[in-house]
């Protein structure tokens, strides 16, 4: 070392030389040909993509179709509906099992729910069928649906009414809760679990019933003729109820009528869209209302001729050459009718 403590040569000593080589030509000919590389791979897969999603939008638009000709489920989307299946997997379908074969006799598993009608001669044994009429019997029987409804947690989602037609049976949704999945014709688990020990009561008595369908004012987003509308939602879930109320025992003679009025027949018509008017009606009917209707639907009891010496094929151009004579004879026909 130098006295200024730079290094320096000294005898027998070298001084160290270190010798720095620039990469800079090596990297200039290697580095972009990964980039190149990597952009064409990513081009490519962005391309695949476009055509999946191209694929994939064909095939929805021909879903739809399918899906509309089938009536599958609706969920609300905004302010209409949308299918359940084409936008994803909310909702669901009914399952398409057999409904099971029931006689007169009730299910073995019977339901703990039993009554005495009163004023009647003797109380029901198990397996016998009993018929009730008067609005006393009537009011027993609402009483036993009122406490079924309280042990599955359905006591606020009842209403009953005795009426001259039978007993009016109202389970409609609330608020907090509903009796079946938005837009869908699948029963809660407490719904269906209500249907099904419903059934073992029903299966005591004679009376047959009604099961009526009903929706609030909400609209799908397609409303062609051919869509899926409110008419078929409300039908299916009456076909739901139905059909846990065979599972639970039900005979299936007890059942007269299914039905499904939509929209039509609120109840609460200062709110259509109130979630009362969603609602499943089962109307228990009287022996003598059950023959007015079985008169109405079935054959008439008399047919009065369009005019005489018609046959079918000619009725109508009959009565339109025939009016005045045609009006006579219904007007005689028909019981208080003066000329």
């Amino acid at each position: 070392m130098q006295p200024n403590g730079k290094p320096g040569r000294s005898d027998g000593q070298h001084a160290t030389v270190v010798k720095r080589v620039s990469r800079k030509a090596h990297d200039e000919s290697h580095g972009g040909a990964w980039k190149v590389a990597f952009a064409d791979f990513c081009l490519a897969l962005l391309c695949l993509f476009l055509v999946m999603w191209l694929l994939a939008s064909r095939n929805s638009d021909r879903m739809q179709v399918v899906l509309k000709s089938a009536g599958a489920n609706l969920l609300d989307d905004g302010n209409g509906m949308t299918n359940s299946l084409a936008s994803g997997s909310r909702g669901s379908l009914i399952d398409r099992h057999p409904v099971p074969a029931y006689g007169e006799a009730p299910a073995q598993g019977q339901s703990h729910y039993s009554y005495k009608a009163p004023d009647s001669p003797g109380a029901v044994a198990p397996g016998s069928r009993a018929t009730y009429e008067r609005p006393s019997e009537l009011a027993a029987l609402a009483r036993v649906i009122e406490r079924v409804s309280a042990d599955e947690g359905l006591g606020g989602n009842l209403r009953m009414a005795v009426t001259p037609q039978g007993l009016r049976v109202m389970l409609h949704d609330t608020d907090s809760s509903g009796m079946f999945v938005r837009g869908s014709a699948a029963p809660s688990p407490r719904f269906k679990a209500l249907l099904q020990k419903l059934g073992p009561v029903f299966a005591q008595m004679r009376n047959q019933l009604l099961i009526v369908g009903h929706t609030d004012a909400s609209q799908y987003v397609d409303r062609g003729p051919s869509a899926f509308s409110n008419w078929a939602l409300s039908t299916h879930r009456a076909m739901s109820a139905r059909l846990h109320l065979l599972e639970g025992g039900m005979p299936e003679n007890s059942v007269m009528q299914v039905s499904g009025m939509a929209d039509s027949a609120p109840l609460d018509p200062d709110d259509r869209f109130a979630a009362v008017n969603r609602r499943i009606e089962l109307m228990i009917l009287t022996p003598r209302q059950t023959q007015q209707l079985s008169q109405m639907f079935g054959a008439p009891p008399q047919s009065v001729p369009l005019a005489p010496n018609a046959s079918s094929g000619q009725g109508l151009a009959a009565l339109s050459a025939e009016s005045a004579e045609a009006a006579r004879e219904l007007r005689r026909a028909l019981p208080g009718e003066k000329e």
